[in-house]
């Protein structure tokens, strides 16, 4: 009660609000002045580069002098100092949220771990490799965007701390430090389709087996952490009819950072075999004309009408 007392007769006290609003508006009027003075002696003859960081400085100096210089006029006659620094904290948070959020995350990165330097993530409408982790900020060796696959674009992007609690991440790097890749082969209708799945099986098996032992072992580590569970780590060939042709898809394990490499060989290896075949043929959107009576199935193929054949009876 003596506290919240004198703050009532700190504030509303009649002899004394009157000189605290003239001080304060005293106060403001001095401030916007000296920034102004700032800003026309240091801005002339600048670049709009440097005309920036001169006006983010100035903003940065006399925006706190100017709350502390209004705080002491009116606070002065506070005896308890904790009461002073507590609304001071508080509105240094509210001026201060996004550095602040910054500051949280950059708390849970090194709490939680949900990447580290080195670790390929996408989070958001970016991905990269981290290359880099600060206390208000991250950085990523771009992958993807104009570059096709996962790929590096050479771009370097420094992405706030704070996006950790806002956006989705994905990590490439953890679980069993592997990603399913797919690769999908359309052949058509009138191609050998056992034979082409048998030959894209072989093939992933050359390519993908190799490391079903490895994923597995990382897998039983990972399990420790995350409930992670495959039946299966080896490579398969699913099949599935489209509009054009068969489809058969590829499913096989990789490492991150090799997906597209490991595919470029694969399909070498594909275009290989099939050429080999004369029975097997690549399919794609085209245009052709279909005669159901010397093309179809014998029993899809339309009856003869005689011309002399009897009415049906109705």
């Amino acid at each position: 009660m003596e506290t919240l007392t004198l703050i009532s007769d700190g504030l509303f006290n009649g002899e004394f609000l009157e000189s605290k609003i003239f001080y304060t508006i005293l106060a403001l009027v001095v401030f916007w002045l000296i920034r102004r003075l700032c800003l026309i002696v240091f801005l002339r003859d600048r670049e709009v580069k440097v005309q920036y960081r001169i006006r983010k400085t100035i903003a940065y100096i006399t925006y706190p002098l100017a709350f502390l210089v209004i705080g002491r006029i009116w606070f002065a006659g506070f005896q308890a100092v904790s009461t002073y620094l507590g609304l001071l904290s508080a509105g240094l948070a509210i001026a201060l949220q996004t550095p602040l959020v910054n500051l949280a995350g950059w708390a849970f990165i090194l709490w939680r771990q949900p990447f580290k330097v080195g670790d390929r993530i996408e989070i958001g409408n970016d991905r990269g490799d981290v290359i880099d982790q600060r206390i208000f900020m991250f950085s990523l060796m771009e992958i993807g965007n104009w570059v096709d696959a996962d790929q590096s674009t050479g771009r370097v992007i420094h992405l706030p701390n704070g996006k950790i609690f806002t956006d989705v991440m994905a990590n490439y790097s953890q679980g069993f430090q592997h990603i399913w890749n797919e690769i999908p082969v359309l052949v058509t209708f009138e191609s050998d389709w056992r034979k082409a799945k048998q030959l894209l099986d072989d093939i992933a098996q050359k390519h993908g087996a190799s490391l079903t032992d490895s994923a597995a072992k990382k897998l039983r580590e990972a399990a420790h952490k995350f409930m992670i569970f495959y039946s299966k780590l080896t490579p398969k060939v699913y099949t599935t009819v489209k509009d054009c042709g068969v489809m058969l898809t590829i499913r096989y394990l990789c490492e991150p950072r090799k997906r597209r490499g490991s595919e470029q060989e694969i399909w070498e290896d594909i275009l290989d075999a099939f050429a080999a075949h004369d029975n097997i043929d690549f399919a794609y959107p085209t245009q052709r004309f279909y005669h159901n009576n010397t093309e179809g199935k014998p029993g899809t193929r339309p009856k003869a009408i005689y011309a002399d054949a009897p009415p049906e009876q109705s």
